[in-house]
């Protein structure tokens, strides 16, 4: 089994997902081979929450161009965590 750190990479501080917080959605970038129950599993253990819903989607990376050369950035996997009522991730307090 792998550690729950290792299945929620990073959260996304953008202003779409800033809006979500007001609903009590938070938005994580998540390890492309986790499911929805290890991603609850992963959000419960290490914000000490309790979730109701976790919604995911796969995002394809952008085309970028550095001069001549040509790549994309990397796909990743987004999950959007519903908690329930009554519940707060610190982590997103005060920004």
């Amino acid at each position: 089994m792998r550690d729950y750190r290792d299945i929620i990479i990073k959260p996304v501080v953008t202003e779409k997902s800033m809006n979500l917080l007001a609903e009590n959605k938070y938005t994580f970038i998540v390890d492309k081979r986790a499911n929805k129950t290890e991603i609850k599993n992963a959000i419960e253990n290490i914000f000490n929450v309790r979730v109701e819903k976790v919604r995911t989607m796969n995002v394809k990376g952008k085309p970028k161009r550095l001069g001549r050369f040509e790549g994309r950035t990397p796909n990743r996997k987004k999950a959007i965590v519903t908690l329930k009522p009554g519940q707060k991730i610190s982590l997103f307090e005060g920004l």
